[in-house]
């Protein structure tokens, strides 16, 4: 078990230092087992934060996004949260000005993360797999820049399938209806 973690923490290391290294502009550490985000990456990217645009960290176990992590990948263009188990995003996520796609897929969330409505960048954002019922539909249709919204595999409520262009200006992705059986 020890040996497994020290591993873990070694391959975490390893990229965070190739990140810093060859000054790449993304950050990979998806399916590193993580539970938070190690403080430790902090410090350890202190000179390079600014030019970091990409950052994944898909397939881990992390349970929530602190305000530190948002306010400290300030430029991000796109992040990779699918496959977790968050179900709230900070408040912070609105100073995200760059963020173009976020993946939020294969979490817990239960409602649609509000804070994701205020920024203004957003392109893309993923839901899948989550267990969302209702949707912001107001705030979503006036975000200018949005172009596609994936809700599928989530017991979204039937106002939301109504929603249909030229009322939302984005690609509204949902699972099939299920069939109402016969009585």
């Amino acid at each position: 078990m020890q040996k497994r973690m020290g591993e873990a923490v070694a391959r975490v290391a390893r990229k965070v230092n190739d990140t810093v290294e060859n000054k790449t502009d993304s950050l990979d550490l998806a399916n590193c087992k993580l539970m938070t985000f190690p403080v430790g990456i902090y410090k350890a990217m202190r000179s390079v934060t600014e030019g970091i645009h990409h950052i994944s960290l898909a397939n881990n176990e992390l349970k929530s996004l602190t305000s530190r992590f948002v306010t400290t990948f300030s430029q991000l263009r796109e992040l990779n949260l699918a496959g977790n188990y968050l179900h709230r995003l900070p408040e912070e996520v609105t100073s995200l000005l760059h963020l173009r796609a976020i993946n939020l897929s294969r979490n817990r969330f239960r409602h649609f993360p509000k804070p994701l409505a205020a920024v203004t960048a957003l392109e893309t954002i993923d839901l899948e797999e989550n267990e969302i019922t209702e949707v912001p539909v107001e705030k979503l249709a006036s975000m200018a820049s949005l172009r596609s919204l994936n809700l599928r595999e989530n017991p979204v409520g039937p106002e939301v399938r109504l929603l249909v262009r030229p009322l939302v200006p984005f690609d509204l992705l949902l699972s099939p209806e299920e069939p109402v059986p016969k009585a």
